[in-house]
Protein backbone atom coordinates (compact mmCIF):
# COMPACT_ATOMS: atom_id res chain seq x y z
CA UNK A 1 0.00 0.00 0.00
CA UNK A 2 1.32 3.45 -0.92
CA UNK A 3 2.18 5.73 1.98
CA UNK A 4 3.14 9.42 1.60
CA UNK A 5 6.70 10.26 2.65
CA UNK A 6 5.77 13.42 4.53
CA UNK A 7 2.93 15.57 5.75
CA UNK A 8 1.45 18.01 3.27
CA UNK A 9 1.30 21.61 4.40
CA UNK A 10 -2.03 23.37 4.95
CA UNK A 11 -1.25 25.71 2.07
CA UNK A 12 -0.69 22.86 -0.36
CA UNK A 13 -3.82 21.02 0.80
CA UNK A 14 -6.07 24.09 0.64
CA UNK A 15 -4.71 25.24 -2.74
CA UNK A 16 -6.61 22.42 -4.46
CA UNK A 17 -9.89 24.17 -3.63
CA UNK A 18 -8.72 27.77 -4.13
CA UNK A 19 -9.84 28.10 -7.78
CA UNK A 20 -13.54 27.39 -7.15
CA UNK A 21 -15.84 30.26 -8.10
CA UNK A 22 -19.56 30.32 -7.38
CA UNK A 23 -21.84 31.09 -10.30
CA UNK A 24 -25.31 32.58 -10.48
CA UNK A 25 -28.22 30.11 -10.69
CA UNK A 26 -29.63 29.31 -14.12
CA UNK A 27 -32.88 31.17 -14.70
CA UNK A 28 -35.53 29.94 -17.14
CA UNK A 29 -38.95 31.25 -18.11
CA UNK A 30 -41.96 29.62 -16.43
CA UNK A 31 -44.26 28.15 -19.12
CA UNK A 32 -47.39 29.12 -17.14
CA UNK A 33 -46.82 32.71 -15.96
CA UNK A 34 -43.73 33.56 -18.09
CA UNK A 35 -41.73 34.90 -15.13
CA UNK A 36 -38.12 33.92 -14.45
CA UNK A 37 -37.53 31.00 -12.07
CA UNK A 38 -34.67 28.68 -11.20
CA UNK A 39 -34.35 25.63 -13.43
CA UNK A 40 -35.85 22.37 -12.09
CA UNK A 41 -37.69 24.12 -9.24
CA UNK A 42 -41.31 25.06 -8.53
CA UNK A 43 -42.24 28.54 -9.75
CA UNK A 44 -42.62 30.89 -6.80
CA UNK A 45 -45.16 33.07 -8.59
CA UNK A 46 -47.70 30.51 -9.79
CA UNK A 47 -46.75 27.27 -7.98
CA UNK A 48 -46.46 25.14 -11.13
CA UNK A 49 -43.73 22.62 -11.98
CA UNK A 50 -43.68 20.74 -15.30
CA UNK A 51 -47.22 21.96 -16.20
CA UNK A 52 -48.66 20.54 -12.95
CA UNK A 53 -49.82 22.68 -10.03
CA UNK A 54 -47.72 21.61 -7.05
CA UNK A 55 -48.41 24.45 -4.60
CA UNK A 56 -51.83 26.03 -4.62
CA UNK A 57 -52.14 29.78 -4.23
CA UNK A 58 -54.29 29.37 -1.07
CA UNK A 59 -51.48 27.47 0.67
CA UNK A 60 -48.94 30.08 -0.37
CA UNK A 61 -50.99 33.00 1.01
CA UNK A 62 -51.62 31.18 4.30
CA UNK A 63 -47.89 30.74 4.94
Amino acid sequence: MAVPKGKQSKRRTNSRFANYTASAPTLVECPQCHKLKEAHKVCGACGYYDKVEVVSQKEKKAN
